[in-house]
């Protein structure tokens, strides 16, 4: 089972090293972290993507609630929000798998951000699944380098909330 937390937490140094640290002393496993200011700059957001057996995941948000700087937690399913990441993909190209690689992006509406004689940059913001998705579809290709962001996740709106 996965578990999205999305904690609004005071922005200050050693906040986040706190919040991983209750996770590492726990032995809770953390499968994605982002973190960035809100709209006010004194707060930040830290999406934390954690997966395990429902009571072990229950504690987590009960750990996070008793920590100082913390502000606000809110929990969702994945099917409950919208998810999205970013990555980018260096891969090395020739003129046999040019036409192959574009085709790629195509399919999976990633942008071809940079390119030199035989290298490009791939760029896709999309669900963790399609990203994991154009990795698999690149595993033939001669991928030279990855950076791919943390989980960003919001809550679906509810037709109540209208």
């Amino acid at each position: 089972m996965k578990k999205i937390y999305s904690v609004l937490v005071e922005n200050r140094s050693g906040v986040l090293a706190k919040v991983a640290g209750l996770f590492a002393r726990r032995c809770f496993n953390i499968d994605s972290l982002a973190v960035g200011e809100t709209f006010d700059k004194e707060v930040s957001c830290i999406t934390i993507v954690s997966s395990g057996e429902k009571s072990t995941l229950e504690q987590v948000e009960k750990q996070l609630n008793k920590k100082i700087d913390i502000i606000k937690i809110k929990t969702f399913s994945e099917e409950d929000s919208l998810s999205r990441e970013l990555i980018l993909v260096k891969v090395k190209y020739n003129k046999n798998n040019r036409r192959e690689l574009m085709e790629i992006c195509e399919l999976l509406d990633a942008s071809i951000v940079d390119m030199s004689k035989n290298q490009m940059t791939i760029q896709l913001c999309d669900t963790p699944e399609k990203t994991d998705l154009l990795m698999q579809m690149l595993a033939s290709i001669s991928v030279v380098e990855v950076a791919r962001t943390g989980t960003l996740a919001l809550q679906k709106c509810r037709l109540s909330d209208q």
